[in-house]
């Protein structure tokens, strides 16, 4: 069902676990420049080395948002993995980059809401397909 080169071993568990996520900065301001962008790219590597997962892909959309593409073990939970980006990259960013907190309002940067899809390397309809064909014979 899985291609192999996806799978991650772990000391009990064997697993696929991916996500998309997406969130904004506080209503939307254009202040993810090519410099915080850079800067973003190398804070988020570090956040997920630390904390365990892995981040295959982060990219800055039309400088008011991201989207990140996660790998991570099922001991971190989705909210747990959004925290520590949008937190750590929050505070770190306005240390580096004090300017910008002239451009917000009340000392956050991000948007409190997030989009998160699962991403899997089958499709549903054929795990659908998989657990209809199992046999019923115990």
């Amino acid at each position: 069902m899985c291609m192999k080169e996806n799978l991650i071993h772990y000391r009990t568990c064997v697993c696929n676990i991916n996500y998309h996520m997406v969130w904004s900065v506080k209503y939307r301001r254009k202040i993810l420049s090519t410099e915080i962008e850079s800067y973003l790219q190398e804070l988020v590597q570090e956040i997920a080395a630390d904390k365990g997962f892995t981040v295959h892909l982060f990219e800055c959309g039309e400088g008011d948002h991201i989207h990140c593409f996660v790998s991570a073990p099922p001991k971190l939970s989705i909210t747990a993995i959004v925290k520590y980006l949008k937190g750590i990259t929050g505070r770190k960013l306005f240390e580096r980059f004090p300017e910008i907190r002239n451009q917000l309002w009340k000392g956050e940067l991000w948007n409190h809401s997030y989009y998160v899809e699962t991403i899997g390397s089958v499709s549903e309809e054929n795990i659908r397909r998989y657990i209809e064909r199992q046999s019923k014979a115990y």
